[in-house]
């Protein structure tokens, strides 16, 4: 089906894309590609693995700085921001993209550039999207743009792995007072995410007696077996295609080497679990849950000697929300990405820094901080800047655009 932007705000765009500031601000940020990837190399090896992001946070705070934010600051999460003020009419907006990377520390040591490629770890995920937010600014203050809102530029932590986002919630949760998000993370500038996907992950300890593999067989119940037999049982799980909604048992622990001839005292299985409809999110945790205590009562009653019990430690908890897909910033994103030049494609859900704003009911999208990048999250991962400021003008425009309380 052909997605129709309301008609006043294609005539709004076409309005800001033909004014002289705006134009003024497009033509610095073509200008301003060759420092903004030279930004982008400096901060890469400046590594931030997530819950490590510090160094990285004190480099990013003095550069929001140099673009001249007021009030730059780090919260106690560690989330690094500061303000460029507008007029103050309505609600404040959020520029961000997350500070920390996947990788370990030792990782990012250098750069090496063959055939038009960048190679170095985190060299897009996420380090493009921070230099897209700085170089959003530095367009914003050459063409002497006021806008109506204020705007606060953010690099987060927490957003990898078992951060689970974490950075961008705990921010949401302290400032009631912000009113859109546009996210920026990965290259390219095709990509729209209006839809957050759920997300749970958590260990469950499964625990028993233990003792010899032969000597204590039939006086004890196994929490290996029961973990076993709980694997089984959520494998069979059957969940809906639409909202699409996913599950995998990742890891499984019990016991080493020394231990091999021994009944466990304890084992441990980590899984995963997602959906982009909270009501199928919580329907899956509940059978999950439900498949772990019949696992362990069949395993106690298998030998009728002693009771597994178990435990959960959660991890990431994520909920799962939606807007609109003709929502107001939605369909600004849409025909702001037209306009320059690109086809926009939509995202089916996703777990993006803008998944909480969405879940909370704030307005927000996620996009990209442009160029092409491949192997991404492994150390082959790589950066091609060819036409990169062309996203930075659609995260300028689209800033610019939504700033003015027109809606």
């Amino acid at each position: 089906m052909e997605y129709r932007v309301n008609p006043d705000i294609i005539k709004t765009l076409e309005i800001l894309k033909s004014n002289e500031q705006v134009q003024k601000g497009f033509d610095f940020i073509e200008a301003d590609d060759a420092n903004t990837l030279r930004q982008q190399k400096e901060l890469v090896l400046v590594e931030a693995p997530t819950f490590q992001e510090e160094e990285r946070g004190k480099v990013f705070a003095e550069m929001l700085k140099a673009e001249g934010l007021t009030e730059v600051q780090t919260d106690r999460h560690g989330n690094v921001f500061g303000y460029r003020r507008g007029k103050g009419i309505g609600p404040i907006i959020v520029v961000e993209a997350h500070m920390d990377t996947v990788f370990p520390m030792g990782s990012a040591v250098e750069i090496v550039e063959k055939d038009g490629r960048i190679y170095c770890p985190g060299i897009c995920d996420d380090t493009r999207g921070c230099v897209a937010v700085l170089a959003t600014i530095r367009a914003m203050n050459a063409a002497n743009i006021e806008t109506d809102s204020d705007f606060l530029f953010m690099g987060t932590v927490e957003e990898e792995g078992m951060g689970g986002l974490g950075g961008m919630k705990k921010f949401m949760l302290d400032h009631p007072e912000v009113g859109g998000c546009i996210c920026i993370d990965g290259s390219g500038m095709e990509y729209i995410t209006y839809e957050a996907t759920g997300i749970r992950t958590m260990a469950v300890n499964f625990h028993g007696i233990g003792g010899h593999a032969m000597g204590a067989f039939g006086h004890v119940a196994n929490p290996l077996h029961a973990a076993a037999r709980a694997v089984a049982k959520i494998g069979d799980i059957e969940v809906p295609a639409e909202p699409r909604t996913t599950y995998a048992v990742s890891n499984f622990h019990a016991g080493n080497d020394a231990g091999i001839h021994a009944i466990v005292k304890d084992a441990t299985i980590k899984l995963n679990f997602r959906s982009n409809g909270q009501k199928e999110l919580e329907e899956l945790e509940a059978k999950i849950k439900k498949a772990i205590d019949d696992a362990c009562q069949e395993e106690t009653e298998r030998w009728g000697k002693d009771t597994i019990t178990y435990d959960y430690e959660d991890y990431v908890d994520v909920k799962a929300g939606t807007q609109d897909i003709k929502a107001p910033i939605v369909q600004s994103v849409y025909q702001v990405i037209k306009e320059m030049g690109a086809e926009p494609i939509f995202g089916q859900g996703g777990s993006t820094n803008a998944s909480n704003p969405i879940a909370m009911g704030v307005p927000a999208v996620c996009i990209g901080g442009g160029g092409q990048a491949g192997g991404v999250h492994t150390i082959d991962e790589w950066y091609d800047n060819t036409d990169a400021y062309k996203a930075v003008q659609v995260i300028y425009l689209f800033a610019f655009r939504w700033s003015q309380r027109l809606d």
